[in-house]
C-alpha cells in the first residue's frame, strides 16, 4: 500500500541500501529500477531487463532461480509492472523455488511511460501488494514505508526463507527517460557468460 508522499524514499537512496547487500546474486531489473541501478552497479550478473513486454521481469528471475538453485535471484520491479503480471506471483510459489526475491518499487505511477497514475493508486481499495503476495503463498512478506526502516531491515529481510516479497513505498521521479542500456542481444551473451563463469 502507497504511503504519503513525505513518508516515501527516494528510488535511488532504496536502491543504494541493496548495494553491499547484494554479494553474488543474481540482478533483474526494470524500469525505473533499471535506469537508477547501473549508476551503482557494473556487476556482471546484473541484467537490466527493459523490453516493451512490461511485466515480465519477475517471470524472467523465476526461470533463472529454477535453472540456478543455487544462487539467489534478486528482481527489482515496479508497481505499474506488478499490475500487469499478478499471476506471476502465484506461479512462483508453485514452483517451489525459494532461492527468489522480488521487491517491488511502489510510487503510484507508470514512469517510464510518462508518470501515469497506475489504477492502484486511484482505487478506493488502496492496493495491497503485499497482501497480493501473503495470499499467493509467499513464504516471506515486509512492506518498508521508510528508509529509515528498509535500511534497517534489508539485510534481514533477504535471508529470510524464501520465496521472499518486498514492497518499498517509493517517491514519483520527474525524469522518466529510459536510456536503452545497448543492444539485448550483446547484454544477453555477457550475462551468459558470467554465469557460466560464476
Amino acid at each position: 500500500m502507497a504511503g504519503s508522499s513525505t513518508s516515501r524514499m527516494p528510488l535511488a537512496a532504496a536502491l543504494e541500501v541493496l548495494v553491499p547487500l547484494r554479494e553474488d546474486r543474481i540482478v533483474i531489473t526494470t524500469m525505473g529500477a533499471a535506469r537508477e541501478w547501473p549508476k551503482l552497479s557494473q556487476h556482471p550478473l546484473d541484467l537490466h531487463y527493459i523490453p516493451s513486454a512490461m511485466g515480465e521481469a519477475p517471470a524472467l528471475g523465476l526461470g533463472l532461480a529454477l535453472a540456478q538453485p543455487k544462487r539467489e535471484v534478486l528482481v527489482l520491479n515496479g508497481d505499474g509492472c506488478m499490475l500487469m503480471n499478478l499471476g506471476c506471483l502465484v506461479t512462483i510459489v508453485a514452483s517451489g523455488a525459494e532461492n527468489l526475491t522480488l521487491v517491488v518499487f511502489d510510487n503510484g505511477i507508470y514512469e517510464v511511460t510518462g508518470g501515469q497514475r497506475t489504477a492502484a493508486a486511484v482505487s478506493p481499495a488502496q492496493v495491497d501488494f503485499a497482501g497480493f503476495a501473503r495470499a499467493s503463498g509467499f513464504a516471506s512478506v515486509r512492506s518498508f514505508a521508510s528508509l529509515a526502516a528498509w535500511q534497517s531491515g534489508a539485510a534481514e529481510m533477504l535471508a529470510l526463507p524464501g520465496p521472499r516479497f518486498a514492497v518499498l513505498s517509493v517517491e514519483p521521479v520527474d525524469d522518466y527517460q529510459l536510456t536503452s542500456p545497448g543492444p539485448m542481444s550483446e547484454r544477453l551473451a555477457r550475462f551468459q557468460q558470467a554465469l557460466a563463469a560464476a
